[in-house]
């Protein structure tokens, strides 16, 4: 059944209906937890005296933090500073912008992280510049997960940190994003460099490709060949009102921030989860509604920090990776992440390349193994990121599974014969069991097993069947919403035909003269419809 199966319209603002009232109810909750008396004592180390007030902000998050508040002035200086850089090259230069990009990268760099820093960078590039020379893919691939091991494992961690000059409270934050970014830009140039036929990509384009500011410590990922294209055309014509959109884009990321700031002063949803035994005074409807906002904040991070750069980015004319897809969204662990340049990265040089056109099993429970194993010593390895892992790679393959098994007799012949409505209702069913394991599965990347297992047995056992029953009908009103989304999109970028007109002489036989442009309006109106 296609994903243009329509609903009855009444059955579709029955479900939005319900999504709101649902939304203001878990919204009363978190507000009326985040002020209970437990809460309050928590949030102690976090208070601060204004006057005669009493100000409590969640200081949770530590990025957060960090790019809003902390070293806000200091990216401000340095996004502002590229761009006024690159606006001026631009004007004056613009066959030379790649290379000012990475000159003024690499002093941004040597000025905040020392000259020492800077040398170890450029020894990982030149070690991988000279491996892909060779032209051996799994080489370059090796050599790669070799070198980004040596940032994750001692004693190779602490013998290149102590390259890092100074100790200010950024380093460590610093240090491994700029290698671990720096690893993944090597290795992606490296086989891009193997795919090509004639000759070799200089190393000057890898330092380019590597300096380039606002992607060096904190990403998001360009694969070298988008990013090669893209930094080195020739026209910088924009498009009709792009400017508009990249102001309009940073005027929303804005707001955002802002609004953001202000909920962490009524609203503590980092810090509540951190304390076990506040969470057992909560009750299921609040703790389900805790767990489900803390993805959604994390998105909002993710969407938020990555929308900064790719505003700046989008100034200097490239095409950045688009902001992950949102977790109210996702009910499918195929379109699950939270990085899309990282996502990207691991289906163009993994899954994709091992899992072919994924409908072996075998294929792509090896090429599901690989992209998660790559995962793991991206993120580092440690018994939560393995669990989340393990379980996240589960998923995948079972969606593949199902899949199949319900391709065949006699679950094939069923569905064919049912409705494309009902056959849409049936899915949402699995959908809605698959949209809360992609809840619980990534909450533990996010806060700590207790606390996902206190989730899952409030959801499931102890709340059963009250919760549990009013929580997955909510969430099947959600998937109802989403696919609605997903339909009307898909009549859009792929409307239907219209059928082909009749004859004229076959017209005028069966109808008036003025029957014909009748048709043909109804017609267009319905398909509209």
């Amino acid at each position: 059944m296609g994903i243009k199966a329509a609903l009855p319209k009444y059955e579709i603002y029955f479900y939005n209906t319900v999504l709101c009232l649902a939304m203001f109810w878990a919204a009363s909750w978190i507000f009326e937890v985040s002020n209970c008396k437990y809460t309050d004592e928590l949030l102690q180390p976090n208070r601060r005296r204004d006057g005669m007030r009493r100000i409590t902000y969640d200081t949770a998050d530590f990025e957060w933090m960090m790019w809003f508040s902390t070293f806000r002035e200091h990216i401000l200086f340095a996004l502002s500073g590229h761009v006024l850089f690159a606006k001026i090259c631009s004007m004056l230069a613009p066959q030379f912008r790649s290379l000012v990009y990475m000159v003024y990268g690499l002093l941004a760099v040597w000025t905040s992280m020392g000259w020492t820093y800077v040398s170890l960078m450029l020894s990982h590039c030149i070690l991988l510049y000279s491996i892909s020379l060779v032209k051996i893919r799994w080489l370059c691939f090796v050599a790669g997960l070799c070198t980004l091991a040596t940032f994750k494992c001692e004693p190779f961690v602490s013998w290149q940190a102590g390259f890092v000059e100074g100790d200010f409270e950024l380093r460590h934050v610093l240090f491994y994003g700029g290698c671990g970014f720096t690893i993944m830009r090597c290795v992606s140039f490296a086989l891009e460099n193997c795919e090509r036929k004639d000759g070799h990509y200089s190393v000057l384009e890898l330092l380019k490709y590597n300096f380039y500011l606002p992607f060096f410590y904190f990403g998001p990922i360009m694969t070298f060949d988008k990013f090669y294209v893209q930094a080195n055309k020739s026209d910088l014509t924009r498009k009709e009102r792009e400017m508009w959109n990249i102001s309009l884009q940073g005027l929303i990321h804005l707001g955002v921030v802002i609004v953001v700031d202000v909920l962490f002063h009524f609203m503590y949803i980092l810090t509540i989860p951190t304390d076990i035994k506040l969470l057992k005074h909560l009750s299921d409807w609040a703790l389900v509604g805790l767990a489900y906002v803390n993805l959604v904040y994390d998105w909002i991070k993710a969407a938020v920090m990555f929308g900064v750069i790719n505003t700046v980015s989008r100034l200097d004319h490239l095409d950045p990776p688009k902001p992950p897809k949102c977790i109210t969204m996702l009910y499918v662990f195929s379109e699950t992440h939270f990085d899309r340049g990282i996502n990207d990265w691991l289906c163009k040089y993994i899954y994709n390349y091992l899992g072919g056109k994924h409908e072996n099993v075998v294929e792509e429970l090896v090429a599901t193994l690989c992209t998660y194993g790559v995962t793991i010593l991206w993120l580092g390895p440690c018994e939560v990121v393995l669990v989340w892992a393990f379980f996240n790679c589960f998923g995948l393959n079972l969606e593949l599974w199902t899949a199949k098994a319900f391709s065949i007799e006699p679950f094939a012949s069923f569905e064919a014969a049912m409705s494309e409505a009902m056959s849409r209702r049936i899915r949402a069913i699995f959908n809605t069991f698959n949209f809360w394991c992609i809840v619980l599965f990534n909450l533990m990347a996010l806060n700590s097993l207790d606390f996902v297992k206190l989730v899952t047995k409030r959801l499931l056992l102890k709340g059963f069947p009250i919760t549990t029953i009013i929580v997955m009908f909510v969430t099947y009103c959600l998937i109802q919403v989403i696919k609605e989304r997903e339909r009307r999109q898909a009549l859009i970028d792929d409307p239907d035909p219209l059928p082909p007109a009749a004859p004229l002489n076959a017209a005028a036989a069966t109808c008036p003269p003025t029957a014909a442009p009748q048709a043909a309006a109804d017609s267009s109106k319905e398909k509209a419809e």
